[in-house]
């Protein structure tokens, strides 16, 4: 069963809150409410999510100083930031938002359709690299069960399974990515889909060395950060 992704929903009013809810139920993952920068944060410290909408207007710690403190802590810097504003200040308010991280900065009233296309990329690239993650740690157990360079009938056929659900991700890794280049989508997005696919190579290329007779042994395999 494939876990949904969480998307993490950060407005101080709860309508705006429940507006998003709408627009993203057709998604059909699994939306996080914070009213707060410090509740978002507080959010981000136990789950992973795939994507951050945030509101710059909060009181209290707003939108750029909440993304500030996204942006620092390792474990959540990478995660994309979509800044939702109702105020509209003119091209140095839209700069800082880029430069605060985010990945897009959208005006209310926003486009329901287009802020749904924009997050459900994110959220495909996610699921992506999680099961991209899957696959690495399934070699990393093969290669710690002491068995070096693969062999025998059980090891080809593990191989063999795991070759093929590389593949399954590989095919949709170049699907999404064609269809990022076909919609000219936000330059952040095609980076991420580009990372993931030069991630995807440097697994296949460990899965290889591992096959009977290449020799490579337990070296070929590094984590695909």
């Amino acid at each position: 069963m494939v876990q949904k992704a969480k998307i993490l929903l950060v407005d101080d009013r709860p309508e705006n809150l429940l507006a998003l809810e709408a627009i993203l139920s057709a998604l059909d993952q699994t939306l996080v409410r914070a009213s707060s920068g410090e509740e978002a944060l507080k959010a981000l410290l136990t789950d992973d999510f795939a994507v951050i909408l945030l509101d710059v207007q909060m009181p209290g710690m707003d939108g750029f100083e909440t993304a500030a403190h996204i942006k620092r802590r390792e474990r959540t810097r990478d995660i994309p930031i979509i800044f939702l504003t109702a105020i509209n200040h003119g091209p140095h308010h839209t700069f800082r938002g880029y430069a605060a991280g985010a990945v897009d900065y959208i005006s209310k009233p926003f486009d329901p359709w287009v802020l749904r296309a924009k997050v459900s990329v994110f959220v495909e690239l996610y699921m992506k690299n999680c099961q991209l993650r899957e696959q690495a740690a399934l070699l990393r157990l093969q290669l710690e069960g002491g068995k070096g360079a693969v062999g025998g009938k059980e090891s080809a056929g593990l191989l063999a399974e795991l070759s093929a659900r590389l593949a399954a991700v590989e095919e949709q890794a170049e699907a999404l990515s064609k269809q990022l280049d076909d919609d000219s989508a936000d330059a952040a997005a095609v980076a991420t889909a580009a990372h993931l696919e030069r991630k995807l190579t440097g697994l296949r290329r460990a899965l290889d060395a591992l096959e009977p007779g290449t020799g490579a042994g337990g070296s070929a395999l590094s984590s695909p950060n």
